[in-house]
């Protein structure tokens, strides 16, 4: 019966324990930050998308058919696709966020409303029903919705920047991390480095033993976190359909293909940058200690 080998280094140390505890922390918070920064990134962009091109027109002191007819010079000037003036009911139930469902009283005046909805490719639409209905006479105030997009933009962009520089120094603490737990197993194993020298090997060789193990740690560290991402994310899905509450400004969140893919890179991404961070740490440390 051939005799089992056993392994110059074990794949496995008792002692590494809170180090898998910290990589797999530190991949939980690197996948949860990715994911959080790309659901909001993605459902503000969407939102971004629906409000080009609309805009809003506040006509007050005016009755329901001076309105009539001033929506109809909206819908007449160049660019705008649609004009359409608000009911009463409409009004109330977007003042109803801000005023309770009681509305405001009927004796204060409440300006008529109209909805516009222009080629997003127009330019100059809102100024020029601006001017057109001061031509006619009429009293106006325009709200461009692209402005309100452009502000939330450009929040999006130092979002984003800020969720990059997050998950960045998360993957170089890990990094950092795991190499100095490299170099303290190869202080510790310092005789079984010292007598595979005399045998012959080189430290392409003995860095690969390190490789290994810390590959291994950091593919079931990386699958921890990837699952603990996973289920924060499901927790913070289920927890925001089962309250009925839902944000004028974001859609309903859900995890599609590309979050998913993200999770499941996190374990391999993990696992080589462990390995990489072990292989250069052996390197080197194996040339300082000659």
């Amino acid at each position: 019966m051939k005799p089992r080998e056993t392994p110059l280094l074990p794949v496995e140390d008792a002692r590494e324990a809170a180090l898998f505890f910290v990589v797999g922390a530190l991949c939980f918070l690197a996948a949860l930050a990715t994911l959080s920064a790309k659901s909001t990134y993605g459902a503000a962009r969407s939102w971004t998308a629906e409000v080009e091109g609309e805009l809003t027109v506040s006509l007050p002191d005016v009755d329901r058919r001076a309105a009539e007819e001033a929506r109809k010079l909206i819908a007449e000037t160049d660019g705008v696709r649609e004009a359409r003036l608000l009911s009463k009911e409409e009004i109330d139930e977007l003042l109803e966020p801000s005023f309770g469902s009681r509305g405001l009283p009927e004796s204060l005046p409440l300006p008529q409303l109209v909805a516009v909805r222009a080629d997003p490719l127009a330019q100059f639409v809102g100024p020029n029903i601006e001017r057109r209905l001061t031509e006619a006479g009429y009293v106006s105030a325009v709200d461009e919705h692209a402005e309100w997009a452009g502000d939330v933009r450009r929040v999006l962009g130092i979002a984003r920047l800020v969720a990059l520089i997050a998950v960045a120094l998360l993957a170089s603490t890990a990094v950092a991390v795991i190499a100095f737990a490299t170099h303290a197993a190869l202080l510790t194993r310092r005789d079984i480095v010292d007598v595979l020298h005399l045998a012959g090997a080189r430290d392409k060789f003995i860095a690969s033993l390190f490789e290994r193990r810390f590959w291994l740690l950091g593919l079931r560290a990386g699958s921890v976190g990837a699952l603990m991402s996973l289920g924060a994310a499901a927790a913070m899905i289920l927890a925001a359909r089962s309250s009925g509450a839902r944000s004028g400004l974001l859609p309903e969140l859900s995890l599609d293909f590309y979050d998913l893919l993200i999770l499941v890179l996190t374990p391999l991404i993990a696992g080589l940058a462990a390995r990489f961070a072990a292989r250069i740490t052996v390197v080197r440390s194996l040339k300082s200690m000659m």
